[in-house]
Order: structure tokens, then sequence, then C-alpha cells
């Protein structure tokens, strides 16, 4: 996708989730008799606006579209006629207004299991938790774990899919060092195996670097040479059974998916697949052949993997438009309990900061999640609801937690926090989003300056 089309998708998602998080504050301000003065999406000058209802409420849509706010009514902004006194935010009970701010998290959460139900009624594809390539001298290696095993459980948690399973592994692992597995082999048979890790766990959590510091992967047939079709370009090139490859013109390849995706990119060009045989490096140029399938002309040379896929590697897994609401409130409180528990293990520092992501990171989850499908998109949506409901639930002054903070000290003391601790509040609030928003940043530069120089 180009940067426009992630620029698009991050706009979109942004957007939709402001506008459904600022709705919650504005249609439960409506409900408790607060005049609400203005509706924006995005902020700064607006591009387009109206007013409507009784209240001549405005809303618009402003310039920059990564935001949103709502404008109530407040004494404390600004004066405030006599007749709408009684309908300013300061004016009304301490739990009215706690109710105000805690619907818009909340509204995120209500979209979340929205998003989610829509996705478990269209059906979403689930990847078994089956063990890829098992790397030498790594703690999957010394504790026994083998391309092919399925794993069962995690700890004391089954998990049925990667998917689910990511989650359970991560948490597990930073508790202790340890990950305790069972797996089922080829053959049928259960075992209990324990990956013994790094202390350093806080680095495998790291994005790209779990499976390199656990020594596995997820399931993908090895790039060994099955079958060669005879008089295929690779039975031509010199191509045997057996062969395992390592690199296609220049590229190292560590699966058999890799070395279709490296052989489609070359087109017709004649291609150097360097291998290994009977522990030997061998070298053969082969020149590809153009073939349609399903439509598609793509590049070919003959040969397929030595691995047999397992038959329930891939399946999808779907409810009924009834069966999919719990399903779908599962789901949220699963990933509101992960997103809280892995804010928590960061300040801890069991867990990588650098899992904090910046506006450009969620570019482009947005635009390849679109790219592969609404379904996909909408997944994206409910992950990133979530995450913005949670972290505006954080007790800092400058987000609905911080205010919600502020009204439950009023409800204890009888009277408002002093406009100096307020004052103070504010700026302790914009100084930790400052520097928040900072490593959020400095995450995405550094992510792609790696991308360039490796």
């Amino acid at each position: 996708m180009s940067i426009l089309e992630y620029a698009f998708a991050l706009i979109v998602a942004i957007s939709l989730l402001v506008a459904i998080h600022e709705y919650g504050h504005y249609i439960v301000a409506r409900m408790c008799g607060i005049k609400v003065l203005r509706f924006s999406v995005g902020f700064g000058k607006p591009v387009w606006s109206r007013r409507a209802g009784a209240d001549n409420t405005e809303y618009c849509i402003s310039a920059l579209p990564l935001g949103g706010y709502v404008k109530m009514l407040d004494e404390r902004e600004g004066e405030v006629s006599e007749a709408d006194r009684g309908r300013s935010f300061n004016a009304q009970p301490v739990w009215q207004r706690i109710a105000v701010l805690l619907a818009g998290p909340f509204f995120n959460f209500f979209f979340a299991i929205f998003a989610y139900w829509v996705v478990f009624v269209a059906g979403t594809d689930v990847t078994r938790p089956y063990v890829g390539v098992v790397e030498p001298n790594t703690p999957a290696a010394e504790a026994g774990l083998q391309h092919g095993d399925r794993i069962v459980s995690v700890g004391d948690t089954p998990i049925d899919s990667w998917q689910a399973g990511l989650q359970t592994v991560i948490a597990e692992m930073v508790d202790d060092a340890k990950l305790p597995l069972t797996v089922r082999s080829q053959d049928g048979s259960s075992r209990d195996v324990v990956l013994a890790l790094s202390r350093e766990t806080a680095r495998l959590s790291d994005p790209g670097s779990l499976w390199q510091g656990l020594g596995f992967k997820p399931w993908a047939a090895r790039p060994i040479v099955g079958d060669v079709s005879l008089g295929s370009p690779a039975a031509q090139g010199g191509l045997l059974r057996g062969d395992v490859i390592t690199r296609v013109g220049g590229t190292e390849v560590e699966s058999f998916t890799a070395i279709v995706r490296a052989i489609r990119a070359t087109g017709e060009q004649a291609v150097m697949v360097d291998v290994m045989r009977a522990g030997q490096p061998a070298s053969f140029t082969i020149k590809p052949r153009m073939e349609v399938v399903d439509g598609r002309r793509i590049a070919r040379v003959g040969i397929a993997a030595a691995d047999i896929r397992p038959d329930d590697l891939y399946t999808k897994r779907g409810y009924g438009l009834l069966g999919a609401i719990p399903e779908a409130v599962r789901e949220t409180g699963e990933k509101i309990g992960f997103t809280l528990d892995m804010f928590g293990r960061m300040l801890t520092g069991s867990v990588s900061t650098k899992n904090i992501s910046g506006p450009i990171s969620i570019a482009e989850f947005a635009g390849d999640t679109l790219d592969r499908g609404l379904i996909e998109f909408v997944g994206f949506l409910a992950l990133i609801s979530v995450s913005l409901g949670v972290l505006n639930l954080l007790p800092v002054p400058m987000l609905d937690g911080g205010q919600i903070v502020y009204q439950v000290v009023e409800g204890v003391t009888g009277k408002p926090l002093s406009e100096k601790w307020q004052i103070a509040g504010q700026q302790v609030g914009i100084l930790m989003l400052f520097g928040l928003m900072s490593l959020a940043f400095y995450n995405d530069i550094a992510r792609l300056v790696g991308q360039v120089f490796t």
C-alpha cells in the first residue's frame, strides 16, 4: 500500500473511534441535562459545521482529524447565564459527572464488543498452535520441542490457536523466566516441556523478538524440497528431492512459504538458488515459468514442500447471531485485561516499553488489515478501541481517568480540588502524555531505522 493509503486507513480508524468515544460523553451528558456547546471530530479550525437541537449545539468536523472533543457548558471556563446555570457540567452531582467521564471509555468497549460480534458472525481464520522450525542451542531445542508438535496448553491454560495463545505465552514467561508447555507429538502422545528462558524476559517482549528468544516459530513447511515435477524449471536447473534451500536470489529463506514468495517476486527472470545437499553447499540457476492460477499469472519452478501441512492447521471459526454475543463480550474482556496487565508489566519493567506504538505503526497495522479485507480491519478497530478505552481510564489528569479522580476527591471531601492543585495536575498530565507520545514516536522511528539498516 502507498503512504496515502496508510494515512487514509489511520484517519478512518482514529476518527471513527474518537467519534464513538466522544459520543459516549455527549449522549450521557445530554441524558444528565448538561448543555453541550460543541461536538467536534478533529481539532483546530472547523472545515464543516452546523447547529441543531434545542441547545443550538454546534456539530463540526475540524481540520486535524486525529482526535476530537465535546465542549460542555462549565462555569469554570466562562460566564454562564442564570437560565443555564443549573445545566453546567460543574453544577451536576458528582456521580453524574463521573458517569459522563466514564461514558467515553465504555462506549469504546461497547464498540469493541460490537466489532468482535461482527468478526465472529462473519467467521475468523484461526491458526492452530503447531510448532515450526526449532533452532538448535535455544530454550526450545534444549526442552525437546520438535517441529510438528502441537501446543495443547501454556501452564494451566489450554490454547487452541496462536491468536489466543500468544497472550498466554507472554504473560506466563515474564512471571518466573520459565515457559511450561504441554505438547502433543505427531504420533499423538502428550508430554510436558519447560523452556528455561533468560532472566531478561523483557527483551523477549520486544516487537519481533519473541520467537528468536524462545527458539522456535509457528508452523511453516521447512525449506526442504519434496517432489520435483518432471520437465519443470527446477528439474532442468538441477534441484533434487531432499535439497534444503537456504537462499533464493541472495535472500535467506527459513520456510517453504518464503521460497514461494521469493520466486514469485522474480517473475520470469533467472534466479540463483543456494541449497545444502547431503551436508554440502551447492548453487543452481533456475528460470521460473509463468503459469495462470485462479486467473493470475504467477512464477513457478515445479517443486513441492517435503513437510505435509497438518490437516487442522488453518480453520475458520464462526458463531451464529446470538452465539457470537457472549464470545464478543469474552474477547473484549480478555483484551481489556491483557492491556491492563501489559501496562502494569511495563511499569515494573518486566515487559518492554518498545511495545508502545505510535501513529506510524498504527497506520501500518490499519493499512495492512484493510488491505486483507474489511473483517480484518473491523477486528483491528476492536483492538484499538479497547486500547483507547483503557488508556483514557488511566489516572492521568489530562485523561478521563484523571478527571474521575478529581470528582472522587470532591465526593469524599465535599469540595472541589483547589484550582492550584488542578493546574499542577494538568501540568503533570501534559508532561506524562508528552513523554508517552515521545516514546511512541521514538519506537516508530527506531523500528523504521532498524528496517532500513537490517
